[in-house]
């Protein structure tokens, strides 16, 4: 099951999401939010999988809470929605730890899609705007090393593995892989698993 919640000030738009994600098997709405103020305080409650994220809100936007929720909630995955492809609100909330984006007439069944794909670890979002993520990690200065536990967890990871499945193999709690895993997104400047797959590749770590 997947526990989605919803970050969204038109209270159509969320009734209609709700409405989707709990009509699907394996789909389930935890939450829905008018605003990133109300998510914050309210997500310990629910801890979902993903958050869907509208840009345009009242308040704080949904580039600078992704950038808050990301921090607090590393494990959480968001999906930026807007009305339109702006490249440069969705790339900087990409760079603030977004997996990717939707636009909000998007199909239902795209928009489920979407979802699996990002709980898998993939990243929808168009090939422009993949460039300039790519682009992006050419600018970066050199990386801290990674110890060696980081890199059993790094490669794990990688692999596709759960945080329980990898603390089984190594024989661990899971809280100490989180740990190594947000020292990892630390070491390497990045902010989801996408990023992380990326820049790892790219370092041949």
């Amino acid at each position: 099951m997947i526990q989605v919640a919803f970050i969204e000030d038109d209270i159509q738009l969320r009734r209609h999401l709700a409405g989707l994600l709990n009509r699907v098997e394996g789909f389930s709405c935890v939450a829905g939010y008018a605003s990133c103020e109300e998510a914050i305080r309210d997500i310990p409650q629910n801890m979902p999988d993903i958050i869907l994220m509208d840009i345009e809100l009242p308040g704080m936007n949904g580039v600078e809470g992704t950038r808050l929720i990301k921090e607090k909630w590393p494990e959480i995955d968001i999906i930026m929605l807007t009305i339109h492809e702006d490249n440069d609100s969705v790339f900087r909330s990409l760079q603030n730890g977004a997996s990717g984006y939707l636009v909000k007439n998007v199909a239902p069944a795209k928009l489920l899609e979407a979802v699996k794909e990002v709980k898998n670890g993939g990243a929808p979002m168009s090939m422009q705007i993949a460039r300039m993520v790519i682009h992006s990690f050419h600018k970066m200065p050199p990386d801290e090393a990674l110890t060696s536990r980081e890199k059993d967890v790094l490669n794990r990871l990688r692999d596709g593995k759960s945080y329980k499945a990898i603390a089984d193999e190594l024989f661990v709690s899971k809280s100490t892989v989180k740990f190594h895993i947000k020292n990892i997104y630390r070491k390497l400047h990045v902010s989801n698993k996408t990023q992380l797959a990326l820049k790892s590749y790219k370092l041949n770590l």
